[in-house]
């Protein structure tokens, strides 16, 4: 057995992952906060040693990405006699799944799939056709965790050639909708179906050509190539190794069957918290960060969105994925709010506790180093006097709000006391607004005129807002008092 070794570094990722969003301008590298401190360094290197020591792992990389690109990484342990570096590449496992998600969220977003449509519609054959897109990318659809036949992470895919051959007799084992229940099989539908509507092009190939390509992650592969890991299981009461199978899992490698390096995943953790126009829009990755089931057996600690996990660590949110495959751990997560994401692969069947060290690899940065946000800048382009006239306090009965007004024609509507309802709102053609979030997603805001042309009041899913607290010129419902407000 090898001595490990280890190995540290926070320079940039050669070929790092492009910028999806321009530094501001006037701002150095050194003030966007891209270097990190000797400290925060230091303890990022002891997390991961940590880790490795003590979950007894032959090798183990980490790295963090802060801003859109790559400002550490580190690890330990050897690979073939020697430390483990950003472009050895490791078995990912469930982490591929939140590829196989961007592939059906590009085909929504061009119409040619909806989340609502039941797998049958573009997978004939399938014992499970009324089960929705959106519930396999969730894991709602209630269908068996695992395929039938032997363990299929240490088999040959051969032994199941058709859709039809990943189920039992009893393939669905909840009713659908209702409750998160994880299931391989159903990320090996939607393989099928980007395969399917891709015009037949192998799911991989399709991923290579639309999102790895684009996002330069060329050591992102089906099958593994050199440098790479081995696979091991540790044995639980001696330090000795076992080596474990890689086989090509057939239908079932959209579930879990990538190869990848901690320099690739860089590049897709960036994504996961930008997103990159070549590949999926910022908006439509947030939505995958949604949550789209009920939590699961954690309470309120965890759920799941589209082909997304979710978990709350410390009271930071997280969203990303863990992946295992026999002789692998992997682990991904994002933090939105602090625009950072870390990364931890081993080469272990089972032992250290990837998800955590990587949640804590990014907590160790926003503790260390919090996010300096970005300045304020004016709106560009032309300004619309009637969208400025429109901004300022509005009151829902004799709650205060106020509406602002942002960039792209957007508006924003919050409460200015006490706990209430706020959303932002998108601009459509007609002349309206609609809910992104919160309690009015989804919901209409309207500026309604009276017969001058000017503005009476606004109405937001039937709530009405007017200028004053009750105004009584307001078409306010149910009318208001007469004699008005009293002492």
């Amino acid at each position: 057995m090898t001595i490990p070794q280890s190995a540290e570094s926070h320079e940039p990722v050669a070929d790092g992952p492009r910028r999806v969003g321009r530094r501001p301008v006037g701002v150095e590298a050194s003030e966007a906060g891209t270097e990190l401190l000797p400290e925060t360094r230091r303890a990022l290197l002891r997390r991961l040693a940590v880790g490795q020591a003590e979950g007894r792992a032959p090798s183990m990389v980490g790295a963090v990405v802060r801003e859109g690109r790559p400002v550490w990484r580190g690890s330990r342990g050897s690979v073939e006699g020697e430390a483990s570096h950003g472009d050895v590449q490791y078995r990912i496992g469930s982490l591929t799944k939140t590829l196989v998600a961007v592939l059906v969220l590009r085909l929504r977003d061009e119409g040619l799939l909806g989340l609502d449509d039941p797998v049958g519609q573009h997978l004939k054959g399938t014992p499970v056709p009324e089960a929705t897109i959106a519930q396999l990318l969730s894991h709602s659809s209630g269908l068996t965790a695992e395929p039938r036949g032997p363990w299929w992470e240490r088999t040959a895919g051969e032994l199941r050639p058709e859709p039809a051959d990943l189920f039992d007799e009893r393939p669905q084992r909840l009713a659908a909708g209702r409750r998160h229940h994880y299931s391989n099989p159903g990320y090996a539908l939607l393989g099928a179906v980007v395969e399917r509507l891709r015009g037949g092009t192998p799911w991989y190939e399709v991923l290579r050509g639309e999102v790895l390509q684009p996002l330069g992650m060329a050591r992102t592969t089906l099958s593994p190539q050199a440098p790479h890991a081995n696979g091991w299981a540790v044995h639980p009461w001696a330090d000795a190794l076992l080596p474990e199978p890689a086989h090509d899992t057939g239908l079932m490698a959209p579930a879990g069957q990538l190869w990848s390096t901690a320099d690739d995943l860089c590049r897709w953790a960036a994504f996961l918290l930008r997103g990159d126009d070549r590949v999926l829009s910022a908006s439509t990755v947030a939505e995958m960060r949604t949550p789209a089931v009920p939590p699961e057996e954690n309470g309120w600690d965890a759920g799941f969105g589209l082909g997304i996990q979710l978990v709350r660590r410390e009271g930071r949110r997280l969203a990303g994925h863990t992946g295992s495959m026999p002789g692998f751990l992997a682990a991904l997560w994002t933090d939105p709010e602090e625009d950072v994401a870390a990364i931890v692969l081993a080469n272990c069947t089972s032992g250290p506790a990837v998800s955590t060290i990587a949640a804590e690899l990014a907590g160790i940065v926003t503790t260390y180093e919090p996010r300096i946000p970005e300045p304020w800048r004016p709106l560009s382009g032309p300004l619309d006097p009637e969208l400025l006239a429109l901004t300022g306090p509005w009151y829902w009965g004799a709650n205060p709000h106020a509406l602002r007004l942002r960039a792209d024609r957007e508006l924003e509507l919050a409460p200015l006391s006490g706990a209430g309802r706020a959303s932002r709102f998108r601009a459509e053609d007609d002349g309206t607004w609609t809910g992104l979030d919160g309690y009015y997603a989804g919901e209409t805001l309207k500026a309604v005129r009276n017969e001058q042309g000017a503005v009476s009041h606004l109405d937001l899913g039937t709530f009405v807002f007017t200028r004053g607290p009750y105004e009584p010129s307001g078409p306010v419902p149910g009318g208001v008092d007469p004699e008005g407000w009293r002492v």
